[in-house]
């Protein structure tokens, strides 16, 4: 099932590393789309509702290359 989630982020500080950040979790097997508002810190993911867990952790992990400081919040 797919499903629309929303997540808010800290300490993005860029316009650039939040585009960033988007165009990778865009790539996820099993996410349809991702979009990151740096203005408002959030993170909206359309993606399949049995892999959240796993498309979660590997978004985490593609923030945290990007941005050291930045985290989702859960």
């Amino acid at each position: 099932m797919i499903m629309k989630k929303r997540f808010n982020l800290n300490d993005v500080d860029c316009a650039n590393c939040a585009a960033k950040m988007e165009e990778r979790i865009s790539k996820l097997p099993g996410v349809n789309s991702a979009s990151i508002s740096f203005m408002a810190q959030k993170l909206t993911l359309d993606c399949e509702d049995d892999k959240l867990d796993e498309i979660l952790k590997a978004a985490e992990a593609i923030i945290k290359d990007v941005d050291k400081e930045a985290s989702i919040e859960y």
